[in-house]
């Protein structure tokens, strides 16, 4: 399994490696709202949330679909946009170039997520289709009256969510992200200059190694191949990669191949994280739970977010039963946890328990 990045055409000017401030303050949101993903930050995180305004606390509940489990793409807006668009030097300028996208664009990637798991294939018009309209709240209504009530606000008046938006996040680096910010930004600058040598030196097959391991360049294929629990495809149309560093990011490798954006790799920087080792009991009974492929992919879509059968089953081409019997083993491992939301039923990973098992498998399922 893994997600292919159609190079051909791709001219060595066309690539470029720039930090974005916008990017990073996803990050910094994700790991605030997942501090299980990410237990090296855990002082940061704390002291974060000790000295968060409350009003501004409030507010980071209302949209953290956008960043807890998962994060949305437009924190990206640079690779939806025509031309040799690169990211702002500032978060002001990030969210400029935010405010270019048009509506429809906006929603799409808001709500990608939310309804459906078809990334890399041309989304519904959330906005203009019945059918796209329903299914965005039907789902929406799965995950909690929070989300429904967002999403319900977003399809019917993108502007004032988007102001929202924006008007949020520029409290968020007043309250904290600007520090943050001030203090990354040399180790992500550093990076970029590193890897854009390396591009000049050595090709794109050496910048992509040094990205990470998990990233190869397939010349004769012409092609990028990233390997994580997934498949997609994505292509470098008009001859353009972008590739984005993150501090706060780790372990996650983040593939942008979104249908009709130019193809991006977010890939942290940082040191890994260290993990406490499984006891053996549980290391053989959770490593039989895993040791089915299809298990293995159910543990990528319940790290981000709690699902329902049903839309496991979909997002797999099983059928229900099936899915529930991996389930079934899954608990039994206390690998998955299960709660009641309404008449829905939602599955999810338990992060701090998967991490027992080393940080190899955790940075797997989380890539």
């Amino acid at each position: 399994m893994s997600v292919h990045i159609d190079i051909a055409g791709l001219r060595p000017e066309g690539v470029a490696v720039v930090p974005s401030p916008l990017a990073e303050l996803c990050m910094a949101l994700h790991a605030l709202g997942e501090p299980e993903h990410h237990p090296g930050l855990r002082g940061w995180t704390t002291g974060v949330t000790a000295g968060l305004d409350p009003f501004v606390a409030d507010r980071m509940c209302e949209a953290d679909f956008l960043w807890r489990s998962t994060y949305s793409d437009v924190f990206m807006p640079f690779a939806a946009l025509p031309g040799d668009v690169l990211p702002g030097a500032t978060l002001a300028e990030d969210l400029d170039l935010l405010d270019k996208l048009p509506d429809d664009q906006f929603v799409d990637a808001a709500l990608e997520f939310t309804c459906t798991f078809k990334y890399d294939f041309r989304p519904p018009n959330y906005l203009h289709s019945r059918t796209g309209h329903a299914r965005a709240l039907e789902v929406a209504a799965s995950r909690g009256q929070r989300q429904l009530r967002f999403t319900q606000r977003l399809l019917d008046d993108p502007p004032s969510v988007r102001a929202w938006l924006r008007r949020f996040l520029e409290d968020c680096e007043e309250a904290f992200f600007a520090d943050t910010w001030a203090k990354l930004r040399p180790q992500l600058a550093s990076d970029a200059r590193h890897k854009t040598e390396l591009l000049r030196r050595k090709g794109l097959a050496e910048a992509l190694a040094a990205v990470s391991p998990a990233v190869r360049l397939d010349e004769e294929g012409g092609r990028i191949v990233v390997d994580k629990l997934i498949e997609g495809r994505g292509v470098a149309s008009g001859g353009r990669l972008l590739l984005v560093p993150t501090s706060l990011g780790r372990p996650h490798l983040n593939v942008l191949h979104r249908h009709g954006w130019q193809p991006l790799l977010h890939y942290p920087v940082s040191a890994p994280e260290p993990v406490r080792p499984p006891s053996v009991e549980q290391l053989a009974l959770r490593m039989t739970a895993l040791s089915h492929p299809v298990r293995m992919r159910i543990c990528r879509h319940l790290a981000r977010s709690a699902y329902t059968t049903t839309e496991l089953a979909q997002a797999h081409g099983v059928t229900a039963p099936e899915i529930s019997r991996h389930l079934s083993v899954l608990k039994k491992a206390g690998l998955v946890t299960t709660r009641r939301r309404g008449r829905y039923v939602l599955h999810q990973l338990d992060v701090t328990v998967v991490a027992r098992l080393g940080s190899d498998f955790l940075e797997g399922v989380l890539r």
